[in-house]
Parts: structure tokens; sequence; C-alpha cells
């Protein structure tokens, strides 16, 4: 193994692939037994310096599944154990919170978050399953690196983004703001780098500049197109308008790290709409050919 192991835990989007009630081309592939779709749970990855002691970015819903496939992430010894250290959270959204209320058997961790996200926990009771006497709670500063205390180094640095959906204000909620509200991580280990950013509005001057020389860039894939959830009459909202940037089109991600030196790239956090959820389908092809890979749960990625 590597000097920084990343295992993609969740590779969809809130709702996983298929969605539950979704009835989208992808899904309907799915519930009609087309093997070219896989299904996805919801977002999150766990790295490690020495395969041993694991920090969780983000807790997703699905999080018990993910551990009961994850062997990593198993007990190994005595008759209470988690090799979960630390979990950190990019966001507030129930798609990377609900997790944590998996892990409430009196389990020594650590939660980092940003202050904002902290006071969103900490208003919320239903959180204080998380035993305090066990469960710490650490507030993170931007653009500051921190020691987990198992060898792994992670800078927090804010991107546009927004609020979770439960906190939105209507037509009032800003998109695109520069806060604590939404933020990537570079996280280090002997020497290596990654850059881990699941939910970004614009990649402006600050994401580029810390993704170049990472070698591995995981990124928000959630839509192919800006407009691809309204196109299928499922949502009045735009990609921009939820707080991701598209693959394609003005912005979009696809060609917007081309001129960086970066090892890999990788697209995480896939909406069940996306077409590249399909294996073989031109839109699979062409991420591919532009130097992407397609994650799925199980990808694992040693550097």
């Amino acid at each position: 193994m590597g000097s920084l192991n990343i295992y993609v835990l969740g590779s969809a989007a809130g709702g996983g692939v298929p969605q539950w009630n979704c009835r989208c081309p992808v899904c309907s592939l799915y519930w009609a037994g087309d093997h070219r779709v896989q299904a996805r749970s919801q977002s999150s990855i766990a790295v490690s310096a020495d395969n041993e002691r694991w920090l969780l970015i983000n807790a997703s819903p699905d999080l018990r599944q993910q551990i009961l496939t994850s062997q990593v992430l198993q007990p190994r010894e005595g008759a209470r154990h988690s090799p979960i250290k630390a979990v950190i959270l990019t966001n507030a959204d129930v798609d990377h919170i609900a997790g944590l209320l998996v892990l409430r058997e009196r389990q020594a961790f650590t939660v980092y978050a940003t202050g904002q996200n902290q006071a969103i926990l900490a208003e919320n009771s239903v959180f204080n399953v998380l035993a305090s006497e066990v469960v710490k709670r650490s507030t993170i500063n931007m653009d500051e690196f921190f020691d987990t205390d198992i060898g792994l180094k992670v800078r927090p640095f804010s991107v546009p983004g927004k609020v979770a959906l439960f906190m939105e204000r209507g037509e009032d909620t800003k998109i695109g703001d520069v806060t604590e509200t939404t933020i990537g991580l570079e996280i280090t280990s002997g020497g290596k780098r990654l850059v881990y950013i699941p939910g970004c509005a614009e990649i402006n001057e600050t994401v580029r500049s810390i993704a170049s020389g990472a070698d591995l860039l995981l990124y928000d894939g959630t839509t192919y197109t800006d407009d691809e959830m309204p196109k299928l009459g499922l949502s009045q909202k735009t990609a921009r308008r939820m707080g991701h940037t598209p693959i394609t089109g003005p912005g979009g991600s696809l060609r917007a790290f081309d001129e960086l030196s970066i090892g890999q790239k990788a697209y995480i956090h896939i909406n069940n709409t996306n077409p590249i959820l399909i294996d073989g389908s031109d839109e699979h092809q062409t991420v591919i050919a532009a130097g992407w890979t397609v994650t799925r749960d199980g990808t694992m990625f040693s550097l």
C-alpha cells in the first residue's frame, strides 16, 4: 500500500443510485437489470496513512452498509473496536451528516468541522446521541493544516457553495458564496497529496491553485449538464442552483484542470441522473477520454 490510501465508500450524490423513488433514464436501466449501471451509495471516502487507522470524509446515511461491505472499516480486536478514528465534514448536507447517527455506540472518535457546521450539529439535539465523553468535536480553521494524529495532515479551504438544503430560504438562498459552509480538503501523508472537493459551485482560482500538483483530485461530478434535471422534468433546479459545477458546458469541470499538473482526476458525488453512470455511454466515454475516472463504491487509490 502507498503512504496515502483512499477507499471510496460511496460515489453517488444524495439519494444514491438508483434513487429509491426514481425512474430517470439511469435508474430505469438499473431497475430493468441492465448491468451497465451499478448501484452506488451516497458519497463518502475513507483515508489512511497506514491502512489500520481511518479518517472518514463525510458520514453518509449509508454508512452502516458501507462498513459491512468495506473490510478495512470492520472491527478487528477486543469486545468493541473500530478502525474509524475521525470524521471530517465538508458541509452539513443530510447526505454528509446523517451517518454520524450510525456511530452512536459509545465508540471514541473525533468529529472535525468548521465552526458554522459544528454549530448546526450542536443546534440539532438528535446528534447528542454521540456521547460527549467519548466523541470529541473539534473545530477546524480555514487554510490551516491540522494533524489528525493518525499520520494524516489536513488543510480545509473554502469553495463556492451554499447552505445545506434544509437551511435554504427559497429565492433568498445565496449560491456561490465562499464561506465555511462548503469546504474542500487537502490531505497529505508521506509527500503525497489528495485534494477532495465533492461539492463546488464554481471552479475559481483558489480551487485551481490548490488542485494543481495534487497526486489525486476527487471532484464534484454531480451532473453532466447544468440543465440535466430540469430537462428530465425532475426538478426546476439546475446544477449550479444546487451548488454544483456541471461536467460540461461553460465553466464545466471536464477541461477546467487540463493545464494543471495533476496525477489522477476522478469524479465523485455523481447524481443518479448523470449518464456517465452508464458504462459505455457516449458521456461515460467522453469523460474517460478526457482523463477522468468515474468512481464506483469500492474504488481504491494508493498513492
